[in-house]
């Protein structure tokens, strides 16, 4: 055997015994119970609002906001909050949040169209290549819009578009990873100094601060390793470059505090026997891989901004949260259409009420309101699209499951509805209470 094929195995035999940490069943029984003591007021909105159904609730939605502005402003002298409008792009969403003193952390034109139709008067503007027409809109309505530069080549395609009298406000994105496909995004940081000296030769641009993200952020790691490096970015430029800094994004990316919940087949062991043709577990097995919560995670981040940044240069954090705000908010109710065995039934809703394979990795409890229980039964739950991969799970909470019964699939908020797609069969309306 070759050195490569022996370390090959080595890596096999690691993986495969790997144990993803089990979701602890009193902790799931307790998530389940919780929506089924509010079982009564899911099933009145279905006698003016069938199924299928987007539910969004606004308190969770105002709780959730200011849960997370309490945990940074306690410790940060000047914080600004900006919702990413491409994790839940439905306007009552960004809305409530304008209504909580959120600005909108928006990708594309069309979500700047939506933010400056809203009022929004405090938008950041990010993500790679950004279109001359888009570059314009923001132009446009430069004293609510601050543009977060992507390159070189669109610092030089604003400044051919911002002709007007007044300066734009910009930053620019550092990135976070300098290989694969993470590289898309933003310039290395070594190139700071010669982007900032580019762009204070162009007379319609004032750069004025630097965004960075990184994303699926379980903890606070990924942030604490960028903060350092800026910190010594900070240290090594002159005093001219620091005072022009006003502001550093750091993103968003957090995790909700139940952290990811994982089917066998979304653990790295799991898919790892299943390509070597093995049962990846018993799909009674939950997973749970644990997060940070919002509070442990501010407390960190803010103890290293104090010690990197603030030491070296005082100027405002931003922060542009989506998953953590608008993943509770949204549930899907769905109904049984048809029972085709003991342990297999078709629901009136296909995945493309949620864009992505999503239930053959991760898992999330399917609720049966019309037959509550504390106890999870094997069944196929799968959607009425024409394809196989249409899977809602492969359990349910319940005492038996019947075509009319009401199924709920909680906390689907976050990179759900902003990725759905028109395949097939129509898609549910949204209720917001």
């Amino acid at each position: 055997m070759t050195p490569e094929c022996d370390e090959l195995m080595q890596k096999v035999q690691t993986l495969t015994s790997q144990n993803t940490p089990i979701l602890p069943l009193e902790e799931l029984r307790s998530f389940v119970r919780y929506y089924f003591d509010r079982r009564d007021r899911y099933l009145q909105i279905l006698e003016k609002h069938p199924a299928p159904l987007y539910v969004q609730e606004s308190a969770v939605l105002r709780a959730r906001a200011l849960r997370f502005k309490n945990a940074f402003q306690k410790d940060l002298p000047t914080v600004s909050f900006y919702y990413a409008v491409k994790s839940n792009n439905h306007p009552d969403v960004a809305k409530i949040l304008l209504e909580e003193g959120f600005g909108l952390d928006v990708s594309s034109g069309l979500e700047l169209e939506m933010a400056l139709g809203l009022g929004a008067q405090d938008i950041v503007f990010s993500g790679p290549g950004k279109t001359t027409e888009e570059l314009q809109l923001a132009v446009a309505h430069a004293d609510q819009v601050v543009i977060l530069m992507d390159s070189f080549g669109e610092l030089r395609r604003l400044n051919a578009v911002a002709t007007g009298p007044k300066k734009v406000r910009c930053g620019v994105r550092l990135t976070v990873n300098t290989e694969g496909l993470w590289r898309k995004f933003g310039i290395p940081p070594q190139t700071l100094h010669a982007f900032w000296d580019e762009a204070r030769q162009c007379n319609h641009i004032e750069l004025q601060g630097l965004q960075f993200h990184s994303s699926w952020n379980l903890s606070p790691r990924g942030q604490v390793a960028f903060i350092r490096l800026l910190g010594k970015v900070f240290a090594d430029k002159s005093l001219s470059f620091r005072d022009q800094v006003k502001f550093i994004d750091i993103g968003g990316g957090y995790w909700p505090s139940q952290g990811e919940w994982l089917q066998a087949s979304g653990t790295p062991e799991g898919k790892l026997r299943e390509v070597l043709g093995y049962q990846a577990d018993p799909v009674e097995l939950h997973h749970r891989l644990p997060a940070t919560p919002i509070e442990e995670f501010a407390d960190q981040l803010v103890a290293e901004i104090r010690k990197h940044i603030f030491t070296v240069v005082p100027l405002r954090i931003c922060l542009e949260p989506g998953r953590w705000i608008c993943n509770d908010a949204v549930h899907l109710l769905i109904s049984v259409v048809d029972k085709k065995a003991a342990d297999l039934v078709i629901t009136d809703a296909g995945t493309n009420t949620i864009g992505w394979e999503r239930f053959e990795t991760d898992y999330f409890p399917i609720l049966n309101l019309t037959r509550p229980s504390l106890e999870e039964k094997r069944c196929h739950i799968l959607g009425s699209l024409c394809t196989p991969h249409d899977v809602w799970g492969y359990m349910y909470f319940g005492n038996d499951i019947e075509p009319g019964d009401i199924l709920m699939i909680p906390t689907q908020g976050a990179y759900t509805y902003s990725l759905r797609q028109n395949f097939i069969k129509p898609l549910p309306t949204v209720h917001t209470i």
